[in-house]
């Protein structure tokens, strides 16, 4: 079992003064499928520069969604189980169905004959990844390879999945930056 995630966000008092606003879990919290990840959504941002107030409190979302709000940003942490036989087994359409389910069904590239990863995605976004705890195959078009606690992953835009070979849970913290594919990508 992994620890539970606690997220301490930061404000300013009415003379402006940094103060705690909160320490506790986050307050949305969700498995999506079966055997499938746990996100904790940690926070999002809806616009760059990001707009600092007082004490405002994370923009409401009213359901999980992969990426982050258009020129915002997103952080979050993924619980990974380890995949199981149903993993493998999973067709095209469970694959778009479980992408749906956090709204992203466009982001599926399962079914392509390029998808080495039923779970193969692809979103407009860099992504920072840092694995916290365990470890896990990143699959790329072209490659993998096995990230381990203490390593960070730059996605720059790319086709990828996330395999949990390892018998173990893996947890990940994700940055989301909104972005936008040049050159005929």
């Amino acid at each position: 079992m992994l620890k539970p995630v606690r997220r301490i966000v930061t404000g300013h008092d009415d003379a402006g003064r940094a103060v705690l606003q909160s320490d506790a879990a986050p307050t949305r919290v969700q498995v999506v499928g079966e055997n499938g990840p746990t996100f904790h959504e940690i926070w999002n941002t809806r616009e760059t520069p990001a707009r600092i107030d007082r004490n405002g409190d994370e923009p409401f979302e009213a359901q999980l969604t992969l990426a982050p709000p258009r020129n915002g940003t997103r952080i979050r942490v993924l619980d990974i189980p380890p995949e199981t036989e149903a993993t493998a087994r999973t067709d095209a359409a469970a694959a778009r169905a479980h992408f749906a389910s956090i709204g992203a069904a466009q982001a599926s590239t399962a079914g392509a004959a390029n998808a080495r990863h039923p779970f193969m995605h692809r979103t407009q976004t860099i992504d920072y990844a840092i694995v916290l705890d365990g470890e896990i195959t990143l699959i790329l078009d072209e490659g993998e390879t096995t990230v381990r606690a203490g390593d960070l992953v730059i996605q720059r835009g790319t086709n990828h999945g996330w395999a949990n070979r390892s018998g173990r849970n893996c947890r990940i913290a994700f940055i989301l930056i909104d972005g936008e594919f040049a050159d005929g990508l």
